[in-house]
């Protein structure tokens, strides 16, 4: 919180005299304020003003003799003992500190909070709107408040795990031979902290949980929506026990822990079935773990919902009626490849193709869709379930991922002998995937007859329809987007945060794409072995919608923010150059 001239004049507008004001309530001397009014005499600075340049009082006394003045209560100490943590239950730890405000007591008719600010009306807003109830003021130093949000908080995570437990093994089932009444009275504990962490990252929809140690304690992290927030913070104590628990589910050696581990844990929380894909890595603390949750859902959502719009569209529902040819989606991990796979294979879905998918987890169960997962204990790789999948004569086949040159090969054959084959490419753009194809070993060739289309992706954050406000362009955001100025008629959009969207400013994600079709003039360009500029260049010639064009269109439209388009498409393109 920074005291401002108009604070200061909130001060002096009241009519009392501010010298003795302080005099009263802080440390200041009369030798001290004798000096600053005579300054005040020649300068006719305001008397505030000269006392924070003397150093004579902190900045926050201002405020605390404001708070005199307007009968707001003023106090030198917290009681985190007597704060019931369940009374910050619907505020983030991140806004609390923001905003320098802590709720301390909830009855029926009113909502108690600390705040360093008297005059910070936004955040009194808030809470009126999260609570329902009137909203009653005190207020205290910065510094105060930051420490008793850290012991409120840490409070409450301990608590979190004791207040989910029971809803928690109500409803999970672990599949598999893990023996919960197995484990001693000591190890109880673990077992429901743990429990406890996977049901909020699954409950709070997050695609992973990272437990990272390091020398004093271990954080824990979920990413949400492609974005990383901190949930959680335990003694570095604790750790091992965690680490061992976690082993234990997905049945990897408890023993071993100089060497990374990778694992799966399947387990059904509230009916649903959950796939945990597991990977530890040795750090200097300890072990590193990630878990990476899979929801298996019979639900596929259709190409529209998922944002793909105009020329895009267009071109994947005219693959999707094609007999045979390859078609790749690129993209990094975690963009949602699989989802738009799945959704186009639900286009193809009809009683007259027989469709067979290899995958690395099976995601999405399909009825009418043979699925296969790939399993490495077995050498069940890839290639080896292509190669069998082909004598059983489908239709139409979907490859998870294509690693290397064998899976990729086979794939193209698959194409020429009449099979319409999909898979997962990690590339940049699509104009990068045939020369991709090229470095794996592939002959240009095979790939020019071959490939019909390559789908590049991007997934952004939407922002909340409830909170997002009308903004215009910077000079510095026209240079990052290269534009000029806004289209007539469109509206820029920036994030606000509000209760709806756990005052992130965004709710829900959507996609970027590009579509490269591959028309004569680039099956020539891939025969040359030209490099992707010059394929990206004829494309956008012939009429495709880049990466670019369709992160402006979903700014223009409202759906996302500049922010966002920079976080997660021009700053990883940067990277990634």
């Amino acid at each position: 919180m920074k005291v401002s001239a108009e604070h200061l004049n909130k001060v002096e507008a009241h009519k009392l005299k501010i010298g003795e004001l302080l005099l009263q309530y802080t440390s200041l001397t009369e030798e001290q304020l004798s000096e600053a009014l005579k300054i005040q005499s020649e300068e006719h600075h305001l008397l505030g003003d000269i006392l924070l340049k003397k150093n004579y009082i902190h900045p926050h006394d201002i405020i605390k003799v404001l708070c005199h003045q307007i009968e707001i209560p003023y106090i030198n100490e917290i009681k985190v003992d007597e704060i019931d943590p369940l009374v910050v239950r619907d505020i983030s730890i991140t806004y609390a500190k923001h905003h320098e405000v802590l709720p301390i007591l909830e009855s029926d008719y009113s909502v108690t909070a600390i705040l360093s600010d008297p005059f910070d009306f936004n955040a009194i807003n808030d809470l009126n709107g999260i609570f329902k109830k009137k909203v009653n003021i005190l207020v205290s130093t910065p510094l105060k408040i930051q420490d008793a949000i850290n012991k409120v908080y840490e409070k409450a995570n301990r608590n979190m795990v004791d207040s989910i437990e029971d809803e928690f093994e109500e409803n999970l089932d672990l599949d598999g031979p893990i023996d919960i009444l197995d484990a001693s009275a000591d190890e109880a504990p673990v077992i429901r902290f743990v429990n406890s962490i996977i049901f909020r990252a699954v409950k709070e929809r997050a695609s992973d949980i990272h437990i990272e140690p390091y020398e004093k304690e271990v954080v824990y992290r979920f990413r949400i929506n492609r974005v990383m927030t901190e949930i959680l913070r335990q003694p570095k104590k604790t750790h091992a026990a965690v680490s061992s628990r976690i082993k234990v589910m997905a049945k990897l050696d408890i023993a071993e822990k100089r060497l990374p581990q990778d694992g799966r844990i399947k387990i059904k929380i509230a009916g649903k079935d959950i796939d945990i894909r597991l990977s530890t890595v040795p750090v200097q603390n300890g072990e590193r773990i990630v878990m990476r949750v899979l929801e298996k859902t019979n639900t596929v959502l259709e190409l529209e919902k998922l944002g793909f719009h105009g020329k895009t569209l267009q071109g994947l529902q005219e693959l999707s009626t094609k007999k045979h040819g390859v078609l790749y989606v690129t993209g990094p991990t975690g963009h949602g490849k699989t989802t738009t796979l799945f959704a186009i294979l639900d286009r193809m879905n009809t009683p007259d193709r027989m469709i067979i998918t290899v995958e690395d987890p099976v995601e999405y169960e399909i009825s009418g869709i043979s699925q296969i997962q790939v399993n490495s204990k077995i050498d069940l790789s890839f290639a080896v379930a292509l190669r069998s999948i082909l004598r059983q004569n489908p239709d139409v086949v979907m490859v998870g991922e294509t690693r290397d040159m064998e899976t990729a090969e086979m794939a193209i054959q698959a194409s020429l002998t009449g099979h319409f084959v999909l898979s997962t490419l990690h590339t940049n753009d699509a104009s990068s995937a045939p020369t991709r194809l090229i470095d794996m070993g592939v002959q240009p060739f095979l790939i020019s007859s071959s490939l019909v289309g390559v789908l590049a992706q991007r997934l952004v954050r939407t922002l909340c329809g409830n909170c997002k406000e009308e903004t215009e362009l910077t000079q510095y955001e026209m240079e990052m987007l290269d534009v000029h100025s806004a289209p007539l008629g469109a509206t820029v959009f920036k994030p606000v945060g509000c209760e709806k969207c756990s005052h992130t400013g965004y709710s829900g994600m959507t996609v970027v794409a590009e579509l490269l079709l591959i028309t004569d003039r680039i099956k020539s360009l891939i025969l040359q072995k030209v490099d992707s500029g010059q394929i990206k260049k004829a494309a956008i010639e012939e009429g495709m919608t880049s990466l670019a064009v369709d992160a402006l269109e979903k700014i223009f439209s409202g759906i996302t923010s500049v922010e966002e388009i920079l976080r997660a498409i021009i700053s990883e393109a940067d990277e990634e150059n």
